[in-house]
């Protein structure tokens, strides 16, 4: 393992030891509120100490071996053979364990999430795809016990999207649907097709934490004007929906959020505002990392043909995720909510770029 890993993972360690000892303090007892925070920072760091203690131990026992190699005795030598093999391979095992726990914690991947889904170019062939990438996510949120809420939708006129907000609630929600972010392709020949030609449409997909602290984005109630509505168009049978509904605009921006959801208006004008607060930090992180010229891996793109994050290609069954040139031939499963063999790689190809931003060996 790098040398500046260890120095880190030892400052971590030692950090460890003098929370131990300041949570023994009868001073930081008596201070509740600096109490629990010193516990809270002593709880996160336990993972990695223990893994390091571990990591340690598993070096030392390799070097006992080591040493026990320069014994006379056959028999001593195969047995430190032996023991060698099985201390170097305890040491890769948690030394691949650490660089995971090293990796810095998204603070927002325990959140609630907004996913928002765009027809761009194709029509209404994109739109009927935009509306098949919206089952598949609410499959998958069924799957894993989320629940998913509409906000607003937009439908075509063959009963597709052209756009489509959906609140999705549950443990981890956006620590696993962010990577769904970027440009959807479509191939196939469509149903209006009479000669048979495959043709590529196109939607978006936008992923936003919901914020529960929204201290970071201040909006002045007067750079905001309200209009309420009667929602209309078709419903979902997996989403709970109501006729009111409230469109919120942010006039410096121009920033437009609707929100069909909730069964009050105090809930539905609170729930408009947390989407739009989640947009605006949305936008202001984008435009602070274009700023620094920084490649964003998860581009939610224009919505063009030819932005590639990932295709959908009908005739053979394939599915093709381009950021990390995965190909898979199970594009029914996929559309019925079997994203994870997707995801899955999606979030060990982001850890492993991680790693190499900090600099340690994968």
């Amino acid at each position: 393992m790098h040398a500046s890993v260890v120095e880190k993972l030892d400052a971590i360690a030692g950090r460890g030891d003098e929370l131990s000892g300041l949570l023994a303090d009868p001073e930081v007892i008596a201070d509740q509120p600096r109490f629990r925070s010193l516990a809270k920072e002593l709880s996160d760091l336990q993972p990695v100490t223990a893994c390091y203690r571990r990591y340690r131990e598993a070096l030392d026992a390799a070097e006992a071996a080591r040493e026990m190699l320069g014994d006379s005795d056959p028999g001593i030598r195969e047995l430190a053979r032996d023991e060698l093999g099985e201390a170097e391979a305890a040491r890769e095992a948690v030394e691949a364990e650490l660089r995971t726990l090293l990796i810095p914690v998204d603070p927002a991947d325990d959140s609630n999430t907004f996913l928002e889904i765009r027809a761009g170019a194709g029509g209404e062939e994109a739109a009927l795809f935009a509306g098949e990438l919206l089952r598949m996510y609410l499959r998958y949120a069924e799957a894993r016990r989320w629940t998913p809420e509409v906000m607003s939708e937009s439908h075509s006129e063959q009963g597709g999207y052209r756009e489509v907000v959906v609140r999705v609630v549950g443990r981890k929600a956006y620590s696993r649907l962010k990577f769904e972010s970027g440009g959807h392709r479509v191939q196939r020949v469509p149903e209006t097709e009479s000669q048979g030609r495959i043709h590529t449409s196109a939607c978006t997909v936008a992923v936003l934490p919901e914020l529960e602290d929204v201290s970071e984005v201040e909006i002045d109630p007067g750079d905001i004007r309200v209009d309420t509505f009667r929602a209309s168009g078709a419903g979902g049978q997996h989403i709970n929906k109501t006729d009111s509904a409230i469109r919120m605009t942010h006039l410096p921006s121009g920033m437009v959020v609707e929100c069909q959801d909730e069964r009050s208006q105090h809930k539905t004008r609170a729930r408009a505002l947390s989407l739009l607060r989640a947009r605006l930090l949305a936008a202001e992180r984008d435009r602070q990392q274009a700023e620094r010229a920084a490649e964003r891996r998860l581009l939610v793109g224009s919505g063009d043909r030819s932005q590639r994050g990932r295709t959908y290609n009908f005739p053979p069954g394939r599915i093709t995720d381009h950021r990390i040139h995965l190909t898979l031939y199970k594009l029914d499963a996929v559309l019925a909510g079997d994203l994870d063999p997707l995801i899955e790689p999606l979030m060990s190809a982001y850890q492993a770029d991680q790693l190499a931003a900090m600099g340690v060996d994968g």
